[in-house]
């Protein structure tokens, strides 16, 4: 919080901008070099709303995924100050546990004991549970897009699925 923060608006643009579009732009061009030019719209908004999911599922698996099923480091995201849609919803709250959030973001996370603490604050004001029904909210829509114009993708369907809800 405070000038300069990054909005939840302003985070899904961005995510939209990066991962959305590179998948939307893959999938578009998948159909068009595969004969159905007219579906590539709708497969780049399919794309750009997987990637959003794609990106908060990310952030979530930054903060409490378990390193040894995802490959990546937990809390690297926090120690890094990185404005992740869990951090950003927090500190939209308002509450004690967003003030305390800010309070030790602004020190600097340098040990696992605070980037644990950051975690369990950004838990406490339901920011864990407000990204996950995001992401729940963008790939429901991915799908949505996906059996509408090309239903018979079960393939397809399987990957964005799996794109979306990585290992925990």
């Amino acid at each position: 919080s405070g000038p300069g923060a990054v909005t939840i608006a302003e985070y899904t643009e961005m995510a939209a901008g990066k991962t959305g579009g590179l998948l939307g732009a893959a999938a578009a061009a998948g159909v068009t070099l595969g004969g159905a030019p007219e579906l590539g719209p709708h497969l780049q908004a399919m794309g750009r709303d997987l990637g959003i999911a794609f990106q908060i599922a990310d952030d979530i698996l930054g903060i409490w995924g378990d390193p040894a099923v995802t490959g990546k480091p937990v809390h690297n995201d926090l120690r890094r100050d990185k404005k992740t849609l869990p951090v950003l919803a927090a500190l939209s709250t308002g509450t004690r546990a967003a003030r305390d959030l800010a309070a030790l973001l602004s020190s600097g996370i340098t040990t696992t004991p605070s980037a644990q603490h950051a975690a369990a604050l950004i838990e406490q004001t339901g920011a864990r549970a407000e990204a996950q029904s995001l992401a729940t909210h963008y790939v429901t829509s991915a799908l949505t897009t996906l059996d509408k114009h090309l239903p018979a993708a079960a393939d397809l369907r399987t990957l964005c699925t799996t794109l979306a809800t990585r290992p925990r």
